[in-house]
């Protein structure tokens, strides 16, 4: 059950980072979450992709983990 709760908070913070990098590209000035982050356009748009790749290596770590024990039982 805690690797479910795992896959879903990676694919959220995985959809809401992508979707702010996607706006980011498009409007410079739309920051989003990072507004408070300081450094301009290439520092927010570092920050956003790091989050949507720990996103994604939460839901596949908590994708391998959940796979793994249901072989188990």
């Amino acid at each position: 059950m805690k690797y479910d709760i795992f896959q879903i908070a990676g694919a959220i913070v995985m959809v809401a980072f992508a979707q702010g990098a996607i706006r980011l590209l498009f409007d410079h000035t739309d920051t989003g979450f990072l507004g408070w982050l300081g450094g301009g356009f290439t520092v927010t748009l570092a920050v956003h992709m790091a989050l949507v790749a720990v996103g994604v290596l939460l839901t596949g770590w908590a994708h391998t983990r959940a796979k793994a024990l249901g072989r188990r039982n």
